[in-house]
């Protein structure tokens, strides 16, 4: 394995997201290069504040995608349809994920309506499907960064697996687009020199195609004109522009400008981004790609601190699971970097395996600069970062320094594991979410004092904040030890059937005025787990992002009203939440079946086409059924139930076996392996409507 896997694995990652971020507010068509350059002249930094950046397409696509190495390449090689399998699974049918342009407009929305309608990968996404304009489109090579991640050092390799998932959508230069950008991404393992990422990237594309052509031509002029990269955007535009390719977005006059932007970028990751997002044309998707390889080749340490800070460890995604949706980037590098291991044949670092914890919230601080997107809430009184200076275990823990706090003065240092839409700026790609953390799971951090000032020793209280009426809970107040190592501990209490939406401690000044606290507190080993046990108090939740919390919805009308959730559909439709990572658990809810026949709790679920459902599937009849790419009645029994009823319904998952229970009676009971984890939920396989009260869910 290539030398710093991890860490030069997270620096391209996080690479990824700055690039998206920085181009994101001046993508086309609104904004041209001419109107880029009027309003922000020369860019070197970001040029929108958000209150966080919402969900895109670019971060979509390689953290979904990749799945396909968990869920069935998982002992052999990977092929174009088990990326494909995570396209159906991962994403909610016109929502999110990437643009639902419609049928032969968007390329992405084609190819899920090709597999939908059973026409595999790679046909989905070929030539001779859907032409060679859809074809072609930019979508080849900008979701596919982390199978370059996943392949240190191993061109060839990653640019295999980058050309079987852009297959799925892509073909011709789309799929040249993609194994050049996974080559050079894995060459920036071995090497920073920018022409020899360009030569590794080249490498793996036929020389005769126009990909390599507009390359070439950068090249040239760059060997030329070295000074200004304005000079070579000129070229582009003359020669290789838009106007020159049919589509929405073709791959070459944007490929031209990630050549462009790592050749005049200097081998400096600031100024590739910088160029790419310059250069207008499709700026998030072309720094995103820039910045993963730059990321990659100049490291952690190539990353300045006014791109990297915002990001601070943490994206929102926009896939069918809203668990999966809240990502923080040192746990979700660890897991690829965990793959990149397996695909390598090699054993993982022991602090690497131990570290990576699926299911549980496990913040070290031990990556370089890491902050795990633990934040503040009034930078006045205290500021965070990563520091060496002190650490539980390990190198790193977040310092928390006080800055004059006085007798009442409070600040709250917190993790955010729930979003609504009030959180975000706009409303990206759909966002949905489902809480990382519940009620009865135990919250554990070390915390360490280095006070310089006061004569009061200042004190934390533990809490958490409940979404829908926004009040702290505190859990008593712990006086601190200097110069001391402590551990605070607390269990989530019960929410009454509200979304935790913070947690984390209220640091608290106790020195009087003349004596102002000054000094810094040290967070260490911070972690969330055990067993949740909670209710979704219907009445609490509310419409956001075209969905409603806590779900993520997948196809259907669905609406709140009379205290109930209400489901309205004409077709197969679903509603997922809880932890994507729950194994054994009981959950139930009150079931009134309106009309129609199929009206269904759904457990273990793991996307839209791997779960089980039980309740009510056809008139007089009661079932358990299996849906893995196709619904399969797994048990059946007669049951009158009848329109208009409520009816309490209940669904235990322990081991292999799967429980049915109605209104307090067991009527079904099966066993089955196909899935040992997963979220929850309800929905109707057929027409129909059905309303669905407060669901109680506990794991076992």
């Amino acid at each position: 394995m290539v030398e710093n896997y991890l860490e030069k694995l997270y620096a391209g990652f996080l690479g990824m997201n700055i690039g998206i971020r920085l181009g994101a507010p001046v993508e086309p068509t609104i904004w041209t290069y001419d109107r880029i350059r009027n309003t922000y002249g020369d860019i070197t930094s970001y040029v929108k504040e958000y209150k966080n950046f919402a969900a895109d397409d670019d971060a979509n696509g390689p953290v979904y995608f990749l799945r396909a190495l968990i869920d069935d390449a998982k002992d052999r090689p990977l092929t174009a349809q088990d990326v494909a399998r995570a396209w159906l699974n991962y994403a909610r049918e016109g929502v999110g994920m990437f643009w639902w342009g419609g049928y032969g407009i968007s390329t992405e929305h084609t190819a899920y309506l090709n597999l939908k309608n059973g026409i595999p990968a790679p046909a989905s996404g070929s030539i001779e499907q859907n032409g060679a304009i859809l074809a072609e489109q930019i979508g080849g090579q900008i979701f596919i960064d982390t199978w370059g991640l996943v392949n240190p050092g191993q061109p060839q390799r990653a640019a295999d697996h980058g050309a079987a998932a852009a297959s799925v959508s892509h073909d011709g230069n789309g799929i040249w687009g993609a194994r050049f950008m996974c080559a050079a991404i894995a060459k920036a393992f071995q090497t920073s020199d920018v022409d020899e990422l360009i030569d590794a990237g080249l490498a793996q594309i036929p020389a005769d195609c126009t990909y390599r052509a507009v390359a070439d031509a950068v090249r040239a002029f760059h060997k030329e004109h070295p000074e200004n990269w304005r000079d070579c955007h000129e070229m582009l535009v003359q020669n290789w522009g838009y106007d020159k390719y049919q589509g929405t977005c073709h791959i070459i006059p944007n490929a031209g400008v990630c050549i462009m932007s790592l050749l005049y970028g200097g081998g400096a990751f600031d100024r590739t981004v910088e160029i790419a997002t310059m250069a207008g044309w499709d700026t998030d998707c072309n720094a995103g790609n820039v910045g993963t390889i730059m990321g990659v080749a100049c490291g952690l340490q190539g990353l300045p601190q006014r791109y990297r800070a915002p990001i601070n460890d943490g994206i929102v995604c926009s896939g069918i699971s809203g668990y999966l949706n809240i990502l923080d980037i040192p746990t979700f590098c660890r897991e690829v970097a965990m793959l990149g291991y397996r695909l390598a044949g090699e054993e993982p670092p022991k602090a690497l395996a131990d570290s990576y914890r699926p299911g549980q919230i496990y913040f070290d601080f031990e990556l370089p600069g890491s902050t795990h997107n633990i934040r503040v809430s009034d930078p006045f009184f205290c500021r965070i970062e990563h520091s060496t200076e002190h650490a539980y275990a390990g190198t790193g823990s977040l310092s928390i320094l006080m800055d004059r706090m006085v007798r009442g003065d409070q600040c709250k240092i917190f993790y955010k594991p729930f979003y609504t839409r009030d959180d975000f700026s706009d409303a990206r790609y759909s966002p949905v979410f489902s809480p990382t953390v519940y009620p009865g799971q135990t919250v554990s951090m070390k915390l360490y004092l280095d006070q310089w000032n006061g004569n009061e020793t200042p004190g934390v209280a533990p809490y958490i904040r409940t979404c829908s009426d926004q009040k702290d809970h505190l859990q008593g107040y712990i006086k601190l030890v200097q110069h001391q190592w402590i551990e605070v501990s607390f269990t989530i209490p019960d929410t009454n059937g509200n979304e935790v939406d913070e947690v984390g401690i209220v640091l608290e000044g106790y020195a009087p005025a003349s004596f102002k606290t000054l000094g810094k507190v040290y967070l260490d080993e911070f972690t969330i787990q055990g067993k949740s046990a909670y209710t979704i108090d219907i009445k609490k939740q509310k419409k956001d992002f075209a969905a409603i919390t806590p779900f993520s919805l997948d196809h259907g009308a669905w609406d709140l009203y009379g205290g109930t959730l209400n489901l309205m559909r004409n077709e197969p439709s679903f509603a997922y939440t809880g932890s994507y990572y729950a194994k054994d658990y009981v959950f139930s809810a009150p079931v009134t079946p309106v009309h129609g026949t199929s009206h269904l709790l759904l457990g273990r679920a793991l996307g839209a086409q791997r779960f089980y459902a039980a309740g009510f599937d056809e008139a007089g009849k009661a079932v358990i059924l299996k849906n893995d790419f196709g619904f399969q009645t797994l048990a059946e029994c007669d049951l009158d139930w009848k329109i208009g009823q409520t009816y309490e319904v209940e669904m235990r998952l322990e081991g292999n076996t799967i429980l049915l229970q109605i209104n307090g009676t067991q009527v079904l009971s099966v066993q089955d392996d196909s899935f040992n984890h997963g979220m929850f939920g309800c929905g109707s396989c057929c027409m129909g409507r059905t309303s669905f009260g407060n669901f109680t869910f506990q794991e076992l």
